[in-house]
């Protein structure tokens, strides 16, 4: 599914004109990056958590050149599941499958 993808079944559901989902949509994305970008974690009750993850700095191998090389610690984004989110996906997946 694509942001396109879900901006259409928003208004269908809705009624709401695309313009004005697309623009809560992205409004949404936006707010979500600018609060991870600050190091901030996102909670979304229900749905899961957007969180800012620290990876340490680790040595690695070059094969072609058989050199160990340092890849320095950084940030990551990660998406933990809510409890919910994850029992709905495992029940709905369970019955498409009978």
């Amino acid at each position: 599914m694509t942001k396109a993808d879900i901006v259409n079944a928003i208004s269908k559901n809705t009624g709401i004109d695309r313009a004005s989902v697309l623009a809560s949509v992205e409004g949404f994305m936006d707010e979500v990056m600018k609060s991870m970008s600050n190091g901030e974690n996102v909670y979304l009750r229900g749905f899961g958590s957007f969180v800012v993850k620290k990876r340490a700095a680790k040595a690695a191998r070059h094969i072609k050149n058989e050199t160990t090389i340092i890849i320095p610690e950084r940030f990551v984004p990660t998406f933990k599941p809510s409890h919910y989110f994850s029992e709905n996906l495992r029940s709905t997946l369970e019955k498409k499958k009978k």
